[in-house]
C-alpha cells in the first residue's frame, strides 16, 4: 500500500501536466471531412505546445464542435457550436483560442479550393428590454441624492458632488455584485462608522461617535435606492483584464 501511495504521489504531477498539454476534441464528421480540423490543429499547437487529439465519441471529448454550445462559425449549411465538456487547462486554452480573433481568422481563412467555406455565425436576434421607471425608483433617485451625494455622484448633471476616492453610482452599477453591495452598504467600510438604518443597526458606541454628521435612513429608503440603481445605465468599465 505504501508503495502504491508513493507511486500516485510521483505520477500525479505528470498527469496534471499532461492535462495542461493536451486536449481531446470531437468534431462532427462533416468538419473532419472538410479538412478544417486538420487545418486548425497544427496552428494552435505550434503557438501553445498543446496537442489536440481527435476522439471518436463525444463522451471521450473535452471539447465538441457540433450542434450545441456557443455558436462559433457557420458553413456547410450548418451553424457550428463549441461545447466544452471538461475544464482542464488544455481544454480552456483551446476553447479560448477558438473564440479569439486569431482562432476566428484561422477558421474563416480555410479555403482548400481557393474559396472560403466558413463564415461568422449569424447575428443573434436581440430585443430591447424596456426599463420600467417605477414610483419607487423615482423616490430612490431623491433619496440617493439626499443621503449619498456628499461622497458619491448619484446622478448625471445634478450639481457637482462626491469625492474623488468614492466611485459614482454609475461605476458601481457596472460591478457584477452591485446589488449585494448596495443592499448591505451600511456594513461595508467606511459606512458603518457614520450610517444608521432604523431597526437594523444599533446606536454608535459612546467611545466611537460618528466622525461626520450621521446618515440615517429606513429600510424603505434602502429599497428605494436599490430600485433607482437598478434602472440607471452602468458606466462602461471596459473589457476585463486578461491574465497571461
Amino acid at each position: 500500500m505504501r508503495i502504491l501511495v508513493v507511486l500516485i504521489v510521483v505520477l500525479l504531477p505528470g498527469l496534471a501536466r499532461a492535462d495542461d498539454r493536451q486536449v481531446a476534441l470531437y468534431a462532427a464528421p462533416a468538419l473532419i471531412e472538410s479538412g478544417l480540423v486538420q487545418h486548425i490543429k497544427p496552428r494552435f499547437s505550434l503557438k501553445t505546445q498543446v496537442r489536440v487529439d481527435i476522439v471518436d465519441t463525444a463522451e471521450a471529448a473535452d471539447l465538441i464542435l457540433g450542434a450545441e454550445g456557443r455558436a462559433l462559425f457557420s458553413g456547410l449549411d450548418t451553424v457550428w457550436h463549441l461545447d466544452q465538456r471538461r475544464d482542464t487547462k488544455g481544454a480552456d486554452r483551446f476553447a479560448d483560442w477558438l473564440r479569439s480573433d486569431i482562432g476566428a481568422r484561422t477558421i474563416l481563412s480555410f479555403a482548400p479550393q481557393g474559396t472560403p467555406i466558413f463564415a461568422p455565425p449569424p447575428a443573434e436576434d436581440t430585443q430591447a428590454v424596456a426599463v420600467e421607471v417605477t414610483a419607487l425608483a423615482i423616490a430612490g433617485k431623491e433619496v440617493s441624492y439626499a443621503k449619498c451625494s456628499r461622497c458619491h455622484v448619484t446622478e448625471r448633471g445634478r450639481g457637482i458632488f462626491g469625492i474623488g476616492s468614492s466611485p459614482s453610482f454609475f461605476v458601481m452599477r457596472g460591478f457584477e455584485d452591485w446589488e449585494a453591495r448596495f443592499a448591505a452598504f451600511y456594513v461595508l467600510n467606511p459606512h458603518g462608522a457614520f450610517t444608521q438604518v432604523e431597526d437594523v443597526t444599533g446606536p454608535f458606541p459612546l467611545d466611537r461617535p460618528s466622525p461626520i454628521s450621521p446618515i440615517t435612513m429606513t429600510l424603505d429608503d434602502l429599497d428605494a435606492i436599490l430600485a433607482y440603481v437598478a434602472i440607471i445605465d452602468p458606466a462602461d468599465l471596459g473589457a476585463p483584464l486578461q491574465h497571461q
